[in-house]
């Protein structure tokens, strides 16, 4: 069992993971070895989500989020498949837990009348400045 928070935990029935070779720098090893981790959590079948935790989770998991409603993490960062597979339940845990938190709610603010009002007069006295810069009259 992965524990989010006091009251959302995630089975281990809900979580699969497979583990295929590595790709990148390693020699042999790479070849040899399955040391990196696919961990594939369904978050849209999942019982233990509220439904408003599973919208941000969408969003934030952005092209880990596959059209059938799973997310797909890939951790080849170690060498060591076990701690490959810690690294993809910690991100897994971290961005559940980015998804519990409500978003701020903007509320609009309107600008004060002083502040207006010296935005009018600003605009008068450049527009004065400006005027100023027009033709001389000779005949004058």
């Amino acid at each position: 069992m992965l524990k989010i928070n006091d009251r959302i935990s995630i089975e281990d029935w809900e979580i699969t993971e497979q583990f295929i070779r590595a790709s990148g720098p390693g020699g042999q090893n790479v070849n040899k070895v399955s040391s990196a981790v696919e961990l594939r959590f369904e978050a849209d079948r999942s019982p233990n989500l509220p439904a408003s935790v599973k919208t941000r989770l969408r969003k934030i998991a952005g092209r880990r989020w596959t059209k059938d409603g799973a997310l797909v993490l890939q951790v080849d960062e170690t060498r060591s498949q076990a701690r490959n597979r810690e690294i993809a339940r910690d991100r897994l845990a971290d961005l559940i837990r980015k998804a519990t938190e409500k978003p701020k709610r903007r509320i609009p603010t309107k600008p004060t009348l002083g502040s207006k009002r010296r935005r009018l007069a600003s605009k008068k006295a450049r527009g004065e400045v400006k005027a100023l810069r027009g033709k001389v009259d000779p005949s004058n």
